[in-house]
């Protein structure tokens, strides 16, 4: 636990909508424990930018973590050497220079199928149908399970996010995040003979690292490399959707697909915080951290701290986000950004407007979560 004060939250008005809460914990409490979630919270820009990087103290290693626990001790649970050694290993098959002369190709050929299907449809919900299949797709391309199809890519991917995050401890979340994992590792058995060239799988093998290593690290890359460009590229498109004006900056070149997907990751950030267990006592603006506790870096509303961005709450394209938390801020920073980008920016969602330019939004749009946060589905229409 810490000294910090004590912060109630609703867990299921937490789940539906968390900004409200964490704003006000921002600008009351920066620091604060919530018992809900049996951790020490830090809301701040500044504290969590500065925090991150002193893994001494704010540690990714957590021997009894949800995610060590059931996807297995990955590179993101690492500090220091092993974590360095690790994804020196694994980025072979993330680089900027793979990702342009590699995958670039695999996501164009991807997004253009899936689009031509959709087009004489009409309809459809966008999460579904299209970032959905689109993030599976580019998944299955990189890690070199080629035995799951997309579908089953999602699937084991919700089923860990869901179990990583349920700290409320739901058997059935935990049963279900089980079968997700042995669901993988069938996959990974699958592909062992035959590796794809430079896939995540591939590369690892390449490099010597032990198979619960390997298996650990390709569970890690679908549990965020599935979610978080999902929930981006149908988040992003709603964004656009709902504020037109924002849409026609876009489409005339005043700013750029990265700049709405970057604008985008700021201001309804994908993944919503950082897990850290304290490996010795420290003090933090005032409050002090006992050994062995729980901290969250919530890089959700870090991305909406007054004091980094100006009108925080408003989605504005022409925003400078080169201080976003977005993708992480020290060593743990995210290791397939660039493939995100490309995924996202270059392809996804540039190509979605061309192809369905009169699209638009055709009901509701949902949101939940606060670890991760994304539409739950997306109804669009668009003219055959």
């Amino acid at each position: 636990m810490s000294s910090a004060p004590i912060f109630d939250i609703d867990p299921k008005t937490f789940h539906a909508d968390p900004y409200p809460s964490l704003a006000r914990m921002q600008a009351e409490a920066p620091i604060a424990f919530v018992p809900q979630l049996n951790a020490t919270l830090i809301t701040r820009h500044a504290t969590i930018y500065a925090q991150e990087k002193r893994t001494q103290v704010f540690s990714s290693q957590q021997p009894q973590g949800l995610m060590t626990r059931l996807m297995g001790e990955n590179m993101m649970r690492k500090d220091g050497a092993p974590h360095l050694e690790e994804r020196k290993a694994c980025f072979p098959a993330f680089s900027p220079r793979t990702v342009k002369n590699h995958w670039s190709a695999s996501f164009e050929n991807s997004a253009s199928a899936i689009l031509a299907e959709l087009r004489p449809k009409g309809a459809c919900d966008l999460v579904r149908d299209y970032a959905m299949r689109v993030s599976g797709e580019a998944l299955r391309a990189i890690t070199g399970l080629h035995d799951l199809t997309w579908q089953k890519m999602d699937a084991v991917s919700q089923g860990m996010i869901d179990g990583i995050a349920n700290y409320a401890g739901d058997p059935k979340i935990e049963a279900r995040c089980h079968a997700a994992t042995r669901r993988i590792d069938a996959a990974i058995e699958a592909g062992l003979d035959a590796p794809p060239p430079l896939s995540l799988l591939a590369v690892q093998l390449d490099a010597g690292l032990p198979m619960d290593t390997v298996r650990a690290n390709i569970k890690l890359a679908i549990s965020g490399g599935q979610n978080e460009p999902r929930d981006a590229i149908a988040g992003t498109a709603w964004a656009l959707l709902s504020h037109p004006d924002q849409l026609a900056l876009v489409r005339s070149g005043t700013a750029s697909w990265r700049d709405a997907f970057e604008e985008y990751a700021r201001w309804m950030s994908p993944i919503g915080m950082s897990p850290r267990e304290i490996a010795q006592e420290d003090t933090v603006d005032g409050v002090t951290f006992a050994k062995g506790s729980r901290a969250f870096l919530m890089f959700g509303i870090g991305n909406r701290d007054g004091s980094v961005f100006e009108s925080p709450n408003r989605f504005d394209v022409t925003r400078d986000c080169s201080k976003s938390l977005a993708f992480g801020a020290g060593p743990h920073f995210c290791a397939g950004a660039a493939a995100s980008r490309s995924l996202i920016a270059d392809v996804a969602l540039p190509k979605l407007f061309e192809t369905l330019p009169d699209l638009a939004l055709d009901g509701p749009t949902p949101f939940a979560g606060w670890a991760f946060r994304g539409p739950l589905s997306m109804p669009v229409r668009w003219k055959t």
